[in-house]
């Protein structure tokens, strides 16, 4: 442990994602980890590399994504939550903040995610929504949908369900739920959610464009259990577009001396 660090932040941190090429800095481009670490140091010259617990690609959104980073000056939870939001853009704010021992990793702290995709069933653009859902003018069986979801549900090696930039050698994952619901305001917006233990690189965005696929009758029925025994992408639908996708919810589990967050 650095001994400059005085306490360890952790973050809440909502974002619109359709500006950036995804969260991880990278070079010459608009982040959302690169626009987060100006407005830290903006605060604090000295403090850490941040660190986020999920890699959201590019036109992903969030409501709780997890950033945690390590200061030299001793500011309370309001003060980041405060401060950091004036030197943020208008698509990014930090929600919360609390304080964490030094070095706290979320990405290893996480017990689940959930992540929502929202389809937009409309022939006809709306601008309200275009970067929020991808829309989907075609006639579609949610029935059909729904019942092949049951079919992951559980522990299962989803190699398949994955893109190619993926390459890590352990694909088994744990998928807690996965459900379909229409806006009972609006009829046009139906809602994908999806809770698991971690998710591989586009694999919600598989799940989806299958479950689409699979809804326009374009694929069978059984494509998700086929897909799970052979371990072929091949299997699978297409990848559904970024857009629609938002990192609702992320469950950590926090060292007993963390303290109270900042709005509590």
């Amino acid at each position: 442990m650095d001994e400059k660090y005085v306490s360890g932040v952790l973050l809440d941190v909502a974002y619109r994602g359709g500006s950036y090429s995804g969260f991880v800095v990278q070079k010459d481009t608009r982040t959302i980890e690169g626009a987060l670490r100006i407005a830290v140091r903006a605060l604090d010259s000295g403090a850490s590399a941040t660190r986020g617990v999920s890699r959201t690609d590019a036109g992903v959104h969030a409501e709780m994504q997890k950033v945690a980073f390590d200061a030299t000056l001793e500011i309370p939870p309001r003060g980041w939550v405060l401060g950091m939001n004036q030197h943020l853009p208008p698509e990014i704010a930090v929600r919360r903040a609390r304080v964490v021992p030094v070095d706290f990793q979320p990405r290893f702290a996480a017990t689940w995610k959930r992540y929502r995709y929202t389809l937009l069933l409309d022939r006809v653009r709306d601008p309200a929504k275009d970067d929020r859902a991808w829309r989907v003018g075609w006639e579609m069986s949610l029935q059909k949908m729904r019942a092949i979801c049951n079919d992951i549900l559980g522990e299962h090696d989803f190699a398949a369900f994955r893109g190619a930039k993926d390459d890590r050698a352990n694909t088994v994952r744990l998928v807690r739920s996965l459900v379909v619901e229409e806006d009972p305001i609006d009829p046009r917006v139906v809602t994908i959610r999806i809770e698991g233990s971690a998710f591989m690189y586009n694999m919600v965005r598989i799940i989806v464009g299958t479950l689409v696929d699979v809804a326009r009758g374009h694929l069978s029925d059984d494509t998700f259990r086929r897909a799970l025994g052979s371990k072929d992408r091949r299997d699978l639908g297409q990848t559904a577009p970024p857009e629609g996708l938002c990192l609702e919810h992320v469950e950590l589990v926090l060292p007993e001396e963390t303290g109270e967050p900042w709005p509590g």
